[in-house]
């Protein structure tokens, strides 16, 4: 059997693993854009800031892909699959044939029209090569004005206050994290991280920008030496739309993760899943979700029946020492507990977990990320139970009344 993966992140990790675990002797060829070892995206704030080498920065350990008997094409964009006669064209012209395809192309920065940008020099913050090119200009107590208070964003505030620049956060919407955390709890990280020297102009957004300064459609100019966008992301969907593959927004899979091409298989950031928290469909743009998908794609591909289900979005992330781990929807009845430093909401519907945000303590975590995927009955649940012991939550009632002598009674 002959694969071929195109893509070299966690989707196509999880896609290797899955095949050898059924097919030992198959060949698999990985063709990427990028050419680099297969590294871990989250990780690169961090290899910015100083705290992770290049060496620390790869997923998998450096002879990983001679230890799986994998071919790598490194550096090479692919841009035609070609379905009839099964094989993709890369942009050299050079054509590579497969019996199963694994599209894992992940998503690409969204940079939204803005007038004048085509005259100033601007970074996004996705890739290796990106951060290394800001590591190459950052000088201390530049001035940086960054476009978008979302996860990438923040990120980049983060590694970037290690060099004292000093940091403007520009977004749209009326809070930061938007897609992650609610009004107080964002309000709460906004606080925090302003503590760190980080300026926000919410709200807003750029309306003219000129080589450095960018004037912002509240009428406040914000002057700046580096300029990074990062508002968010698209997935890269158009080799499988190209090739007459539906895609609605993402790519449509199976839950096999066979997409609507014969013999073509999609994981990871581009692709579409299904939210059980929600019962809805959407991107789940996670670095564990697009392992899975490709593990699961992997088995599939070499023979063995497996789906993937479950799954939830969920976000584990720090900013300046605060951590934030959250799942789920936020869809349903809630409860809230706040102090100070932390801040915990658990979300309630048809007497099972939906979501949660954590903030500052963290350590439940797991536990109720396991109550949302197995939809544990909770029943007539002591909501103070629920919260100091939500272990006991994961067995049935008449198991509870067992083990905490009919608390629950």
């Amino acid at each position: 059997m002959n694969y071929v993966i195109i893509g070299n992140s966690a989707a196509a990790v999880g896609t290797i693993s899955g095949i050898r675990e059924i097919d030992p002797n198959g060949k698999i060829t990985v063709i990427s854009d990028e050419k680099y070892h297969t590294y871990s995206r989250p990780l690169i704030s961090y290899w910015l800031q100083g705290k992770v080498t290049d060496k620390n920065i790869y997923y998998r350990d450096p002879d990983f892909y001679e230890k799986n008997g994998v071919e790598t094409v490194f550096g090479k964009k692919v841009t035609k699959i070609n379905t009839e006669n099964k094989f993709v064209v890369l942009d050299d012209g050079i054509s590579v044939p497969y019996d199963k395809l694994m599209v894992a192309t992940g998503s690409k920065p969204f940079v939204p029209p803005m007038n004048g940008l085509d005259k100033v020099h601007y970074h996004t913050f996705m890739s290796y090569d990106s951060v290394k090119a800001i590591r190459s200009e950052i000088k201390p107590n530049m001035k940086v004005l960054i476009i978008g208070a979302g996860l990438i964003g923040l990120k980049a505030a983060e590694a970037l206050s290690a060099y004292h620049a000093q940091i403007t956060v520009v977004d749209m919407a009326d809070r930061i994290l938007p897609s992650i955390l609610d009004v107080r709890a964002g309000v709460k990280m906004q606080k925090h991280i302003e503590k760190q020297g980080v300026r926000f102009i919410l709200g807003t957004s750029a309306d003219e920008l000129t080589e450095h300064s960018a004037k912002l459609k509240n009428g406040v100019t914000v002057d700046f030496d580096m300029l990074i966008i990062a508002v968010g992301v698209r997935p890269n969907t158009e080799l499988v739309s190209d090739a007459g593959g539906k895609v609605e927004r993402g790519i449509v899979t199976d839950n096999t993760q066979k997409t609507t091409l014969n013999d073509v298989y999609a994981a990871g950031d581009c692709t579409v899943s299904h939210d059980a928290s929600s019962d809805s469909d959407k991107i789940l743009a996670l670095l564990p979700n697009a392992y899975m998908q490709g593990e699961v794609a992997g088995r599939n591909m070499a023979g063995r029946e497996n789906y993937y289900v479950n799954a939830i979005p969920m976000n584990a992330i720090g900013f300046f020492g605060l951590h934030i781990i959250t799942a789920g929807s936020y869809d349903g009845e809630e409860w809230i507990d706040e102090t100070e430093n932390t801040y915990k909401k658990l979300v309630f519907r048809d007497n099972t977990l939906k979501g949660y945000i954590l903030m500052g303590d963290v350590k439940r975590a797991g536990i109720y990320t396991s109550m949302i995927k197995e939809r544990i009955d909770l029943g007539e649940v002591d909501i103070d139970m629920l919260k100091d012991r939500p272990q006991m939550m994961m067995f049935g009632k008449e198991r509870r009344e067992e083990k905490l002598g009919g608390i629950f009674r």
